[in-house]
C-alpha cells in the first residue's frame, strides 16, 4: 500500500463536550459510539446522524477509560480519583459506583465475563462483569498503568506502564509471561497487537512507535520517532492492512501494517485536524469510520476513500 492508493476525508467535526475528550468506545448500535471527556460528560453518537448526539450518563468527575459490555447492556466509566462506575443504561437503579482505584483509572478491557482496569498507583484489577465486584489485583508496578489490550491466540494481556516497562501476563492466571524492560525512554501509553496477534505496537511519552515480534520473545522489529511530541494511542483498521497513531502534536498518521511504514499525516493545516492533542482513537467497523477524540474538545470523524 501506498499514500496515493487511498485518501482521508473529514466527515464531521462533533462539539458537544466541554472538556478534554479522553476515551472513546463502541456504542449500543452497530453505527453508535460513546465519548467521555474532563467534563465528566459521557455522549452517545449515531455516525448515520452525528449532529444528534445525546448525553448518556454524567460523572462528579474527569473520565479517562470507558467500556461497553454489549452482553450486558452496562457501560463502565473509569475516572481521575479511581472510581469505577457501572453505569445500566437502560435501568438506572442498577448503577454502581466503586472506589476503588487509588488513583485514575486509564484503561478498561473486556476479556470473556472479565473486566480488568488499569490504575494510576501500578494496580491491575480482574472484575466479574455480571457481578461488577473485584476478583483480583495484581501490584505490577510502584509507578501508573496507562494501556491494555488482549490477544485472543495466546490468551494474552499486554500492559504499558509509566516504568518504561510493558507487561505480557496470562489472562487467566494473571502470572507474568514476559516484560520488556525499556520498552519506551518513557510512559508506555499504548500497546495494541496487531489483528493476526503477530505484532505488539507501542507508543510513549517518548513519542516514538515501535514494533514487537510476538513469536520471537517480543523481540524489536522497528523503532521511530513517529511523531513530535507524545504518542497517546494506537488502533487498527478494521480490515487490518494498516493503523493510526494520535499524538500530543495534533497530528493523526496512518501506518502500512505490513512495513510499519508511514503512509500519511492527517494535519491541521492541510486536512482540518485537531488544534490541540489527539487522545484518543477509534476505528469503528460501521463504515469503517475513524473517530478522533482531543484536548480541543471535539470529535472528529474521517472516512478512507
Amino acid at each position: 500500500m501506498n499514500a496515493a492508493e487511498f485518501a482521508m476525508q473529514k466527515t464531521a467535526q462533533l462539539t458537544g463536550h466541554n472538556a478534554a475528550v479522553y476515551a472513546l468506545s463502541l456504542g449500543r448500535q452497530a453505527s453508535s459510539f460513546f465519548s467521555a471527556a474532563g467534563d465528566g460528560w459521557i455522549a452517545e453518537w449515531n455516525l448515520e446522524a452525528p449532529d444528534t448526539g445525546k448525553l448518556a450518563a454524567q460523572i462528579e468527575a474527569q473520565v479517562f477509560s470507558l467500556c461497553y459490555l454489549s452482553a450486558l447492556q452496562l457501560l463502565l466509566a473509569g475516572d481521575m480519583n479511581g472510581g469505577l462506575h457501572w453505569i445500566a443504561l437502560n435501568q438506572r437503579e442498577q448503577t454502581r459506583d466503586i472506589a476503588h482505584h487509588r488513583r485514575g483509572i486509564f484503561a478498561l478491557l473486556e476479556v470473556d465475563a472479565w473486566v480488568f482496569s488499569a490504575g494510576g498507583e501500578g494496580m491491575l484489577t480482574r472484575w466479574s462483569a455480571a457481578d461488577m465486584r473485584s476478583i483480583e489485583s495484581l501490584h505490577l508496578s510502584n509507578r501508573s498503568l496507562r494501556a491494555l489490550d488482549y490477544c485472543p491466540s495466546r490468551r494474552e494481556l499486554a500492559v504499558g506502564a509509566s516504568d518504561q516497562t510493558i507487561y505480557l501476563l496470562d489472562v487467566d492466571s494473571l502470572d507474568v509471561r514476559h516484560t520488556i524492560a525499556l520498552a519506551h525512554n518513557n510512559s508506555v501509553f499504548a500497546v495494541r497487537y496487531s489483528p493476526d496477534g503477530r505484532y505488539l505496537i507501542s507508543g510513549g511519552r517518548d513519542a516514538h512507535l515501535r514494533v514487537w515480534d510476538v513469536a520471537r520473545n517480543f523481540a524489536p522489529i522497528s523503532a521511530q520517532p513517529a511523531h513530535w511530541y507524545t504518542l497517546n494511542d494506537v488502533v487498527f483498521h478494521p480490515q487490518g492492512h494498516m493503523f493510526a497513531t494520535a499524538s500530543r502534536d495534533r497530528t493523526i498518521k496512518l501506518w502500512d501494517a505490513a512495513t510499519f511504514r508511514l503512509l500519511k499525516v492527517l494535519d491541521t493545516v492541510r486536512y482540518g485536524c485537531h488544534i490541540n492533542s489527539v487522545n484518543a482513537l477509534l476505528w469503528h467497523p460501521h463504515n469503517c469510520t475513524l473517530i478522533s477524540g482531543s484536548d480541543d474538545r471535539s470529535i472528529i470523524l474521517w472516512n478512507v476513500l
